[in-house]
């Protein structure tokens, strides 16, 4: 059995469960649609795609569903990703980059703040 070594790590250890809790509760998984046509390939997608999976793995948020799609006809704008939270509207975003990726995960996914300058869409 290992042993905790300071309140800040109890504390991380708190916050995942309650994310983890959270969306168990919903009784619905997060959906998150990678735009992977070849626009949005030529566009970066495939980085953006490995960006998400990788923060969630390392935030241990398995009952988040990540998916790709083909072309949505809106390729200057690629890669779109989007969110789509049980109970809430849908979010397109926009030239998401891995970076851009990794903060949606933080943002919008664990803390449900939608990051407006980079979305196009909500329906």
């Amino acid at each position: 059995m290992s042993h905790l070594k300071s309140l800040d790590e109890l504390e991380k250890i708190r916050q995942r469960a309650l994310q983890e809790t959270r969306v168990r509760q919903s009784g619905q998984k997060t959906q998150v649609v990678v735009g992977m046509g070849t626009c949005g390939i030529a566009a970066g997608a495939r980085e953006t795609m490995a960006a998400i999976l990788a923060e969630l793995g390392k935030r241990n948020l398995t009952e988040v569903m990540v998916t790709q799609t083909g072309c949505i006809g809106l390729c200057d704008r690629e890669p779109l990703v989007d969110v789509i939270k049980p109970g809430q509207a849908k979010v397109t975003y926009a030239r998401v980059d891995a970076e851009k990726a990794r903060m949606i995960v933080a943002q919008h996914i664990i803390n449900d703040q939608v990051i407006g300058e980079w979305a196009i869409a909500t329906r």
